[in-house]
């Protein structure tokens, strides 16, 4: 059974990570980091985190590994090869990708967990950074159900709204759903905040009208007032973003979905990166079209 003295070693503390680590120490969790720029992680080794130089060596002395890094290819090079997880973490091990990546390399991380007597499970979130801070994520987890209740108290900390949607890759699946929906409701968001303006309304006031009724979003309660103040800082990365819907395109074109609005999306934070906000926070799209 899962208990306090095991330690939890996590790979990737950046905007979500971060905030998610920082949760696993508060409620007494020994917790071992490694990441690419071990300045991001000082925050949690102040907390008491314990710095691990590579992969390879938080894998052989972690209970759990938990993975929160950028991109597929960043997936692969910490779990696969001589010095990735799969190959360093000791028989019992369970290894849990948080990540937003792509189903069938899921699937490959489990069938390869599976041989080495290690336990994986695809979890990726929903919620930003706020949900990532205050314990409230949205998990969607691909696996096997020993596995998941096993883990049950580790996401009970992370999240609030915890579903085992299927076997490996169904977490990613559903988090490409996740993904999806967002991506033209921000399209939504941004037209109806430009409108506002352009009708001469408070936005401020539009907001508090529309985001209680049949148009109410996370992203039109959460992301619209920091577009009408401004701020543009990451809570989520617009590059990670594209990174999300580019998979989820050639998810859906792999399985011959008509997606438009997923395409029209994508095509237009890919001209906002192209315009220098890749690193900005996804509610930056307003900057496109107030330039249009």
């Amino acid at each position: 059974m899962l208990s306090k003295d095991n330690t939890i070693g996590f790979i990737g503390t950046g905007v979500m990570g971060k905030s998610m680590a920082s949760n696993l120490l508060n409620a007494g969790y020994p917790i071992t980091v490694h990441t690419r720029t071990k300045g991001k992680a000082k925050d949690l080794l102040d907390q008491g985190a314990v710095w691990k130089e590579s992969v390879a060596d938080i894998s052989y002395s972690a209970d759990v590994i938990i993975t929160m890094v950028g991109y597929p290819t960043d997936v692969e090079e910490v779990y696969f090869g001589a010095a990735g997880i799969l190959a360093n973490a000791k028989a019992g091990t369970y290894v849990v990708d948080m990540t937003t990546s792509k189903p069938a390399l899921a699937q490959d991380i489990f069938q390869k967990a599976k041989e080495n007597k290690l336990y994986a499970l695809d979890a990726p979130v929903s919620g930003g950074d706020v949900g990532a801070k205050n314990g409230k994520l949205a998990i969607m987890i691909g696996g096997e159900q020993k596995d998941f209740d096993y883990l049950a108290p580790l996401f009970e900390i992370l999240g609030e709204n915890i579903i085992l949607q299927g076997p490996a890759g169904a977490g990613q699946h559903t988090k490409l759903c996740n993904q999806i929906t967002i991506a033209t409701n921000m399209i939504g968001v941004t037209e109806a905040i430009i409108y506002a303006k352009k009708a001469g309304l408070d936005p401020v006031r539009v907001l508090d009208s529309i985001t209680t009724g049949a148009a109410g979003s996370w992203s039109l309660s959460n992301l619209a007032p920091r577009m009408i103040k401004g701020d543009f800082a990451p809570g989520f990365f617009v590059k990670h973003f594209i990174k999300d819907m580019t998979i989820a395109l050639e998810s859906a074109r792999e399985m011959e979905l008509f997606t438009p609005g997923l395409a029209l999306s994508l095509e237009l934070y890919q001209e906002l990166a192209e315009n220098g906000e890749a690193d900005s926070g996804t509610q930056a799209l307003i900057k496109l079209f107030e330039q249009k």
